[in-house]
């Protein structure tokens, strides 16, 4: 609960009565307000009692919490940590209270936030460079990010949904990413080999899409086409 921590929460029962006369078992929720996150909270409470399937998308601004308020003084620093608590425990709270009727209940939740791009800004044209700058951009891919960063990326680029499975497996010593059961298939490792990009081909993704400074060698970079072609042509190829 938010009791003490938000100012004012929506009421959970209002909000679950509303969605009860407002969607059906697999609509998608969206609060473009969401505060604390009740509007989340009831659409878990609702799916337990009626075996719903609804998914919620909670939008909110990263306010920063008075440094004198009793959130602040928890350990939240903005309203949207507020609001991740809040369906973690909820989430919880709804499965301890009612074992038996919620052990398919989907009570996991992703957290996204708006920033720039993954990718270095480059706004010279090739006569401009020299061959010490040249050197600045042999990785595109802004050092600070992450593997599941570029990942979200290209899912966002591929239109897949940000809710998609996601696996992490190992493929030739390689972590690797495949989305939707193998639908997408992601390396962004280091010294990518031919072993890899051969294992990834045989198992014939959608998509597969791989970071342009991974490969091992210029080897592997070379024949990274013809290994597609070799073993699954209809695999879209991608490289960052």
């Amino acid at each position: 609960e938010s009791k003490g921590i938000f100012d004012y929460t929506k009421p959970v029962k209002l909000v679950s009565r509303l969605l009860q006369i407002g969607s059906t078992s697999g609509d998608i929720i969206l609060d473009f307000f969401s505060g604390s996150a009740t509007t989340a909270h009831a659409v878990m409470q609702l799916n337990a009692e009626d075996g719903g399937h609804r998914k919620f998308i909670m939008v909110q601004l990263p306010e920063q919490t008075d440094e004198k308020s009793e959130a602040y003084k928890a350990g939240y620093k903005t309203i949207c940590e507020i609001g991740e608590e809040r369906i973690c425990r909820a989430g919880k709270k709804i499965k301890d209270e009612s074992p038996l009727t919620t052990t398919d209940l989907d009570i996991g939740f992703r957290v996204f936030k708006v920033d720039s791009s993954n990718m270095e800004d480059v706004y010279y044209r090739p006569a401009d460079y020299n061959q010490g700058q040249m050197a600045l951009f042999a990785d595109n891919i802004k050092p600070d990010r992450t593997p599941e960063d570029l990942l979200f990326q290209v899912m966002l680029d591929l239109g897949i949904l940000l809710s998609s499975d996601i696996q992490e497996t190992e493929i030739a010593g390689k972590k690797v990413f495949s989305v939707a059961d193998g639908y997408l298939i992601a390396c962004f490792d280091k010294d990518v080999t031919e072993e890899a990009v051969k294992a990834i081909a045989q198992k014939q993704p959608v998509y597969a899409v791989f970071r342009d400074s991974s490969m091992a060698s210029d080897s592997v970079a070379t024949n990274f086409e013809q290994i597609f072609e070799t073993y699954s042509p209809r695999t879209q190829r991608k490289v960052l």
